[in-house]
């Protein structure tokens, strides 16, 4: 099963889509809000050094961008590729 992270900012309206994605295809996360963390936003940066908005996607490790990069990657099929077909109900867990 891929590990999928994604870091996001609670008023962010792309970050909200993204997460929305992820939710409605059942894909288990883990959601860290920066919002008010600047750890966080330290740690996603140093992860993703080109980094400069959310959300940021990691799967196993690897950043695969933002929302519109999930989307892409979703409407090309190889989103389900990368995740190994992985079916599971998700709890976003805050950091």
């Amino acid at each position: 099963m891929a590990k999928v992270e994604i870091y996001f900012k609670d008023y962010c309206p792309y970050c909200h889509k993204a997460l929305d994605l992820l939710k409605s295809k059942n894909i288990e996360f883990k959601a860290y809000d920066i919002t008010h963390d600047e750890d966080g936003q330290a740690e996603m940066k140093r992860r993703n050094p080109g980094a400069r908005t959310v959300p940021q996607i990691f799967i196993d490790d690897t950043p695969i961008g933002g929302c519109d990069d999930l989307f892409a990657l979703d409407k090309s099929g190889k989103l389900e590729a990368m995740l190994g077909n992985q079916k599971n109900s998700n709890t976003p867990k805050p950091k």
